[in-house]
């Protein structure tokens, strides 16, 4: 018979849960575009519908590893989200602020 999640988590002692939570939230933080897409429950072909695209392009935005940051933006803002980039430092983290002008041209 099939455990449920949450009674396999209450029976891990609390180090090991808190080991998993580490992990769950860094796998969140940092995902590839496709992957990002499933887990906001798009499909390639609703994602090329709404950015006026065929499929195909959709696939290949997704295997890129150079764009554009205007079709980054386009890509994440049709998934519902913003694109925000950043310069991390050792003594801290600026935000890119002239990339904003793309986001609000395209809106």
């Amino acid at each position: 018979m099939a455990k449920k999640w949450s009674e396999l988590m209450a029976r891990m002692p609390a180090e090991r849960r808190a080991g998993v939570a580490r992990r769950t939230e860094e796998l969140v933080r940092e995902m590839p575009l496709a992957e990002l897409r499933n887990a906001r429950q798009l499909t390639q072909e609703h994602l090329a519908k709404l950015l006026r695209k065929d499929q195909s392009a959709i696939s290949k935005i997704e295997r890129r590893t150079d764009m554009y940051v205007s079709t980054l933006a386009d890509f994440v803002r049709a998934m519902g989200g913003d694109l925000e980039i950043r310069a991390v430092f050792p003594d801290g983290v600026v935000s890119i602020s002239q990339f904003a002008a793309i986001d609000k041209d395209a809106a």
